[in-house]
């Protein structure tokens, strides 16, 4: 799932590689998916995208918005992975979206679990979650300090756990499930740890696990449980995370739990993680 260090090198790479290329061609859903979410009506996506030009792109939390070069939007969401293709790269037979550009290399839409795509011919893009992100200021800004961070616990109430603060409803945009893991190893904090037992001192130590594992996933490029513009895994090695969990805790040697908790799987150590 793409988290905000996903969605920097994402949009990073298409800059690099796509700004100037023109839509030649848009291929619609191959197999229709239950959990594939559109805005507007998908088949009326070549009409909105055909003969465009890709300008820019920029990662807002978990979104990633690509910019044409008529104040249109293409935004992809959680969940979606794109894929940077050639003639020479073989084509899936199921995707959700497919766009040909004009020197036949393709950019292929596909999703697993569930995910979203929209085209937005205005510019404008009502989303909740994407507005909530647009206009909060990321945790990776110098900005985002420890006053900010603490105001989550002051509007939260007293009975949220740790995961239930950080990783849902976008309280921090960007930040979810799978790169909570980490943050809450590195600040030795319990995802099931009610939010009203911690001490300042450990409130200060998962603020600043925050911004430093965030940075680091970012500078690499994002987990190596996620792919990137051109299929390969990001370089950050997970800590905890479905590639780890079978192995003992890198600090004390014991087994890590794998829970399921709040819709989600959580990782911890039960020694370490208080």
């Amino acid at each position: 799932m793409i988290e905000l260090p996903e969605a920097i090198n994402l949009s990073r790479q298409i800059n690099e590689t796509l700004a100037g290329k023109r839509i030649d061609h848009v291929f619609n859903a191959t197999k229709p998916h239950k959990f594939a979410f559109y805005n507007g009506d998908p088949l009326e996506y070549n009409k909105l995208l055909e003969k465009r030009i890709i300008k820019s792109a920029k990662a807002f939390g978990m979104f990633v918005d690509i910019f044409l070069d008529d104040n249109t939007i293409l935004n992809i969401g959680d969940g979606t992975n794109i894929k940077y293709g050639s003639q020479k790269d073989e084509i899936p037979p199921n995707y959700q979206l497919l766009i040909g550009f004009s020197d036949d290399t393709f950019l292929i839409f596909t999703i697993a679990m569930y995910g979203f795509i929209g085209v937005y011919p205005d510019g404008i893009i009502n989303n909740k979650y994407h507005k909530l992100s647009f206009d909060s200021i990321s945790p990776l800004d110098e900005s985002y300090d420890i006053n900010i961070f603490n105001e989550l616990f002051l509007e939260a109430k007293k009975d949220y756990s740790v995961k239930a603060l950080l990783a849902t409803e976008q309280r921090i945009p960007g930040v979810g499930n799978g790169v909570l893991q980490d943050i809450l190893f590195n600040s030795k904090i319990n995802p099931k740890r009610k939010i009203s037992t911690l001490t300042e001192n450990q409130k200060n130590d998962l603020f600043n696990s925050l911004k430093s594992t965030l940075k680091e996933m970012t500078i690499k490029g994002g987990r190596d449980t996620q792919t990137d513009l051109f299929g390969k895994n990001g370089g950050y090695k997970t800590i905890l995370s479905s590639k780890t969990y079978k192995e003992p805790c890198k600090v004390c040697g014991v087994n890590i739990v794998k829970e399921s908790y709040m819709g989600g799987t959580v990782y911890y150590c039960p020694v370490c993680q208080i």
